[in-house]
This record gives C-alpha cells, structure tokens and sequence, in this order.
C-alpha cells in the first residue's frame, strides 16, 4: 500500500536543491509526481507530492527532515485524499496598480462564492509606460456546478472598480484549446 506526502520546502537558493530533495526521495524508492518549486526573492521554496510504500514512509520522513543540516526546511504533511471540488474550470487573469490587499479582496469574494483556487501565480513588475509597479495574477478556479462563470465574472467586477483592477474570467478548456 502507498501513502501520499506533500512536502513543503523553503531554503535559501543555490544550485543543486532539487537535486538533494529528489536523491532522497529516489533513495527511498519513493516516486515524485508532481511539484511547483520556483525562485522568490531569493529563496528557493516549493511543493512537492510524492508516492511512497507505506512502510518506507517514516524512513523517507526522517530522511528529508535531516535535509535541515544543509539549510533545506521540508514539511511533511500526509495528503488526505478527500475528494476535489467539483465544478467547471475556469482561468482567472487580474491586472492593476500594485496596493496592499489585493489578493485578499478577491480570494474573499471567491469564497464567497465557494469557488476553489486550484493554483495561484502572481508577480508585481514595473508597467511597460509609466514604470509604476503593477499586479498580475493567474489563477485556475474551480467554479461550483450551481454557479455559472457569468456569476463569478459579476461578482468580481464589483469589486474591481474600488481596487482599480482588471479582472478577465476564460473557460480553462476554452483557453487550453
């Protein structure tokens, strides 16, 4: 039988860190399926799912955890395999003037609507012409069955005058296409 870990990863960014998590990893005959790791302000941070014979699972644990010793910090969190929402995808794409708060506002209006944020990227950048720091964000939603995407596109709208965003809602099978 298999248990399912996420691990969660932060370490100050060199090369080779990858390396040194999917070592372990390997060593324990455990498999990586999927991870999202990227650079952020110099720090190396991440997630990472991996499947593990159960009975080599504490084994794997106690390794990753004595990655601490070269600078890596590894959660370990067992995943519970609870069912995930169901629902339409859709691509949620935000742009406006950087100013505190942003995501907050939106993620509150998205729970609201009880509509799941699959992945989320965002980025504050200078803007092309005036040079003034902008946000953008891209996030794959899962909008509920009973709610339609014009609902959520109406929603957000509200909102986006007050923050002085632009908000764009595709169909992820549409924009996937």
């Amino acid at each position: 039988m298999k248990k399912e870990l996420v691990l969660t990863v932060v370490a100050d960014d060199r090369p080779g860190l990858v390396g040194d998590i999917s070592k372990v990893v390997a060593d324990h005959k455990a498999n990586w399926i999927d991870s999202s790791l990227s650079r952020l302000g110099g720090q190396f941070a991440g997630i990472v799912r991996v499947h593990v014979e159960t009975e080599r699972a504490e084994d794997l644990s106690t390794a990753l955890t004595k990655l601490d010793s070269i600078g890596l910090t590894i959660g370990i969190h067992e995943l519970d395999t609870g069912e995930a929402p169901a629902g339409a995808f859709a691509l949620l794409h935000i742009l406006g003037q950087d100013q505190p708060g942003m995501i907050s506002r939106v993620s509150s209006v998205l729970a609201d609507l009880h509509v799941s944020i699959e992945t989320l990227e965002s980025l504050v950048e200078p803007g092309s012409m005036s040079g003034d720091l902008m946000f953008r964000a891209n996030a794959r939603i899962v909008i509920p069955p009973h709610m339609s995407p014009a609902d959520v596109s109406e929603a957000l709208e509200a909102i986006a005058t007050d923050l002085m965003i632009d908000v764009e809602l595709t169909d992820a099978a549409i924009a996937e296409d």
